[in-house]
């Protein structure tokens, strides 16, 4: 059996992109008594070094207590040139939205065709969304868990226990796993991975 891998026990595991190139790591992203904060502004993800194809993945998220909740996501098989949204297949952390699925730059999905939108924007090209069948998600404040697990073509996700999501059709690639600074402070208490198969790294 193989281990998790826990992520968030340093941030040397992780590199980071974000729209203003000025910004540091450390403005926006810092480790306090075990939990990832991240503060929102500017935009952009935390990344792994390594690729990932295929995975289970665990995290652990919450909105700051007393605080108004925000948008932010976990971003899976990330590749391509950096960019406010690259192209990747993000499982979705914004409040109410937890579960549903979007893909970006032509990255490929598919899903319940009732449940699937398809559309092409200006600076995200083709974009493929996916609502959840079911609201998981907990009351602000509280921590959510997320289980993600990516298995070839099909990904399924798994919010506070029960199953909201299933994509299948997705594109099969390596890339890297990202978490989004997305306009809220968010925090992140969890993030293991259980690669399924050997991560390379570049």
């Amino acid at each position: 059996m193989i281990a998790a891998l826990n992520l968030l026990l340093t941030l040397s595991a992780w590199d980071y992109y974000l729209v203003e190139p000025n910004v540091k790591l450390a403005e926006v992203w810092s480790l306090q008594d075990g939990v990832l904060v991240c503060k929102g502004e500017p935009m952009g993800y935390l990344h792994t070094k390594d690729d990932y194809t295929n995975f289970k993945l665990v995290v652990e998220w919450r909105w700051p207590p007393g605080s108004k909740p925000g948008n932010s996501g976990v971003l899976m098989r990330i590749t391509g040139e950096p960019r406010a949204l690259p192209k990747c297949v993000e499982a979705q952390l914004m409040h109410g939205s937890a579960g549903d699925f979007w893909a970006f730059h032509g990255f490929r999905i598919d899903g319940d065709p009732a449940r699937t939108s398809k559309s092409d924007h200006d600076q995200h090209g083709q974009m493929i969304g996916i609502k959840k069948i079911k609201d998981a998600e907990k009351p602000p404040g509280q921590w959510n868990r997320y289980e993600i697990t990516a298995s070839d073509g099909t990904i399924t996700l798994v919010v506070n226990g029960e199953q909201v999501n299933q994509a299948t059709g997705c594109d099969v690639v390596a890339g890297k796993i990202g978490l989004q600074s997305e306009g809220g402070e968010i925090h992140f208490r969890r993030v293991e991975i259980v690669p399924l198969d050997r991560p390379k790294t570049p």
